[in-house]
């Protein structure tokens, strides 16, 4: 089995469930026992001075930094946050997924993401997608997903509702050229 670790899943045109339709999900975990990743093109309606409040009604939020939106990470404990940063060591539950990117699921980093302690850059979920072993194998086999290497850009940069586009670029197609129906060669 090969890793897809540090990798996008773009949901392909057929992909029906509305969770996925037209998402790109950023694996932080492909192995033996499954896969665990977190959608980075689905807002939840919520901005991170909001979410901010919730956690910390103390905290700093700068007016560039109030209106950045929270994503849903996945259907699956959507109560619970994961942050994507760039590296910045000191958070009490991190874990560094490549030299450039980390994953933070502890509270002490919401009350400086507002502000000029935050990491150069970061994106907010709530929940997570998980796969059982062999699930997004199987998933992959019926072509519900491309995948291709995480790019910095599209995880950071690129507008939330331009990522899915983005990474279907970077395979070397554009978007018309995806028909809804899966096939196999």
């Amino acid at each position: 089995m090969q890793s897809l670790e540090n990798h996008f899943l773009i949901a392909m045109p057929s992909m029906e469930d509305p969770f996925f339709n037209r998402s790109v999900t950023y694996l932080c975990e492909h192995n033996e026992n499954g896969a665990m990743g977190l959608v980075i093109n689905q807002p939840v309606g919520m901005s991170l001075k909001e979410l901010i409040n919730q956690a910390d009604k103390d905290a700093i939020v700068l007016d560039e930094k109030a209106d950045n939106i929270v994503l849903a990470g996945g259907p699956v404990n959507t109560d619970r946050g994961f942050i994507l940063h760039t590296t910045q060591p000191g958070w009490s539950a991190s874990l560094a997924l490549t030299p450039e990117i980390m994953v933070t699921t502890s509270r002490d980093i919401l009350s400086v993401l507002g502000n000029e302690k935050a990491p150069d850059k970061s994106l907010v979920t709530l929940g997570y997608a998980g796969w059982t072993a062999g699930q997004l194998e199987e998933e992959l086999q019926n072509n519900a997903w491309l995948t291709i290497e995480a790019d910095l850009d599209i995880l950071f940069d690129v507008p939330i509702h331009k990522k899915w586009q983005a990474a279907v670029h970077k395979l070397g197609i554009d978007t018309w050229q995806l028909g809804p129906d899966a096939g196999h060669a």
